[in-house]
């Protein structure tokens, strides 16, 4: 009877979470084993059948400059955002995390940017920034600071730099929450003996703020690195990847072989390579968690 009752329990849970595994596999395991699939086969969008050619298509991607070419900007564009956006997350945590009076509202007013769709943000950009009637660079010929108008998205220098400041501005806010709710949770006692101790205000920040957050930061880093890698809308909404090429990452090379080429299994192969290289990025990330998370106990 016992064998049979716990068996009913275990079926009675089982049951529960179903929906949620149904859920799970359709938006996750049926993707990646689909796009696994397909990588090895000449699938095409408009012609149909294919067949299997292996590794073939792994063979061209990797052949392919521009394929090196956009995995270098994805690696550029990911390490600069990245560093932009916990520095200035970092940064108005702390200060968030000094004010006393009006902490909700700072906060409200900081999380603005995080708060509207992608499209809304890469199309005001577009109109604040647009050489010929934008904004601002017409501002800063009326301020006498440019001669013409700078060409934000369409000159090869500030392209990149524009985009980043875009990313920046809209990732930081989430930092900046993250950071902030971990600074709270920090032992004010601590601070107080470090003081009577004579410590001062940097030895008190490296010695007792950065080992009780320094965790929710390396899981932020984490979360942070896969979704700018993976970035598509908000340079595709702005630059389409242009100009010449310069603002094309890994996502949107996809995309262009996938549904520009129409060549599936070869844009299958690109998302796979992606995929194996977050993998190793992650694995990377929790050894160094690991190992934080050792050295804290």
């Amino acid at each position: 009877m016992k064998k049979i009752n716990r068996f009913k329990a275990g079926m009675a849970s089982f049951c529960f979470i179903l929906p949620a595994l149904l859920v799970v596999g359709l938006l996750l395991f049926y993707p990646v084993v689909s796009s696994l699939f397909y990588s090895f086969t000449s699938k095409h969008l408009i012609k149909s059948g294919c067949e299997f050619v292996w590794f073939e298509n792994y063979v061209r991607i990797l052949r392919d400059e521009e394929f090196w070419s956009a995995f270098l900007t994805s690696i550029k564009w990911t390490a600069a955002s990245l560093l932009g956006q916990v520095m200035v997350g970092f940064t108005a945590a702390l200060a968030l995390n000094r004010i006393r009076r009006g902490r909700g509202l700072y906060r409200t007013v900081l999380i603005i940017p995080w708060a509207f769709p992608s499209i809304i943000l890469a199309l005001s950009w577009k109109w604040i920034l647009n050489g010929v009637f934008g904004f601002l660079p017409n501002f800063l010929v009326k301020i006498g600071l440019c001669d013409t108008a700078p060409q934000f998205f369409s000159n090869s220098n500030l392209v990149f730099p524009t985009l980043v400041f875009i990313n920046v501005w809209f990732g930081a806010p989430l930092i900046m929450v993250n950071v902030l709710s971990a600074l709270q949770t920090v032992p004010q006692d601590q601070y107080e003996a470090a003081q009577l101790d004579g410590a001062s205000p940097w030895q008190s920040f490296v010695h007792i703020t950065l080992p009780h957050i320094r965790v929710v930061v390396g899981l932020l880093m984490v979360l942070r690195t896969i979704w700018v890698f993976n970035n598509f809308d908000t340079i595709y909404l702005i630059t389409g990847g242009g100009p010449a090429g310069l603002t094309q990452t890994m996502p949107i090379y996809a995309y262009n072989t996938g549904w520009g080429l129409k060549q599936l299994g070869r844009s299958s192969a690109v998302t796979v390579v992606l995929l194996i290289f977050l993998l190793l990025v992650c694995m990377l990330y929790f050894k160094l968690l690991d190992k934080w998370e050792q050295e804290g106990a």
